[in-house]
């Protein structure tokens, strides 16, 4: 397709989510659990990276450089790499989507994107709209599969030599057998990892105003973000008001349920294994002296639902302060 046929199909897509937004949102909600009002602000933001590759899909320029010998010209063309498979998270089930496949249909390339298996079907409802905005067959491709059989398809796309990039967002410890499949191959390879994102609070600052950025930064989606905040050092001067404004800003604001349900702030982690680790981030915090001074156990609601926690008197020595816990739990460092 030429440039400018790529940029129709990629504006109309746009146009398509925007249209079938409410929809697609009720996707995520019901598949990953996030309260309906976060889904269909991640629609809007998906649908604004197709919008933003249709502009730039246009605008794949060359370059020509300043040559050493006056009889040499060195010309820059920007090709499309081939195939890119496309291995995407279940925290952000469309936006991680179309900010990867929008880059790589602009720049000409067909994608094969493995979707998490807790979160399969907002990308095949992505796939739809993309028949609907007339994508080709064979340029947008997905690939669901179990829990069982994922390690053996990240493979199959790692390794086949018919795929020339991965672009992959995830865990660390899954980023790292992903890239040595990649170098038999020698892949163009993008990796976008897990965070251990620290909140610093100095004697100097606002608190009330702290405590209300940490509970932006900590809860949203449940603490399912590869950006929320992991630990919170908080010098010693401000420390105790900080965690008494902070517990009573959780206790006060934070509503668990039902993603469907207006009022849930909280809706549930994604799936039990989630659920124990941060189960097992507090207990091992617990007993190594530190206090939890909101939450700290399942919601009465059951199955995946945890209370927002927040836990004092923690150390560095702590798993919760050592590892990304990816879930509702701040842990407060003096």
């Amino acid at each position: 397709l030429s440039p400018q046929e790529r940029s129709a199909g990629l504006r109309r897509w746009y146009e398509l989510m925007v249209e079938n937004k409410e929809e697609l949102a009720r996707i995520i909600t019901a598949e990953n659990g996030k309260p309906l009002k976060e889904a269909q602000g991640e629609i809007l933001y998906s649908a604004s990276f197709l919008e933003w590759f249709a502009e730039e899909a246009r605008r794949v320029y060359g370059d020509v450089i300043p040559a050493s010998a006056k009889d040499r010209r060195i010309l820059v063309l920007k090709q499309p790499v081939g195939v890119a498979a496309i291995i995407t998270p279940w925290n952000f089930p469309s936006a991680m989507i179309t900010r990867k496949v929008g880059a790589a249909l602009a720049a000409g390339c067909t994608v094969v994107v493995k979707p998490a298996e807790d979160t399969p079907l907002s990308a095949l409802a992505l796939g739809e709209l993309a028949n609907q905005a007339g994508i080709p067959a064979g340029v947008y491709n997905v690939v669901p599969c179990s829990r069982q059989q994922a390690a053996a398809v990240g493979e199959v796309l790692c390794t086949d030599p018919l795929v020339a990039k991965i672009s992959f967002t995830g865990s660390t410890a899954t980023g790292k057998i992903l890239l040595k499949h990649a170098a038999g191959t020698v892949k163009r390879v993008s990796m976008e990892l897990g965070g251990h994102a620290p909140f610093i609070v100095f004697d100097s600052a606002n608190v009330d105003r702290a405590v209300a950025g940490a509970l932006a930064s900590k809860y949203r989606n449940s603490g399912q973000t590869c950006v929320c905040t992991n630990r919170f050092l908080v010098q010693k001067g401000i420390h105790d008001q900080f965690v008494e404004k902070f517990a009573k800003a959780i206790e006060r604001e934070l509503h668990v349920g039902s993603g469907f349900d207006a009022k849930t702030t909280q809706g549930p982690l994604i799936n039990e294994k989630a659920v124990e680790k941060v189960e097992r981030h507090i207990h091992d915090a617990v007993s190594q002296g530190a206090s939890v001074v909101t939450g700290g156990k399942r919601h009465s609601l059951g199955k995946n639902f945890f209370e927002p926690t927040l836990l004092s008197n923690v150390t560095t020595k702590m798993l919760c302060t050592q590892e990304e816990t990816f879930g509702p739990l701040a842990p407060v460092i003096k």
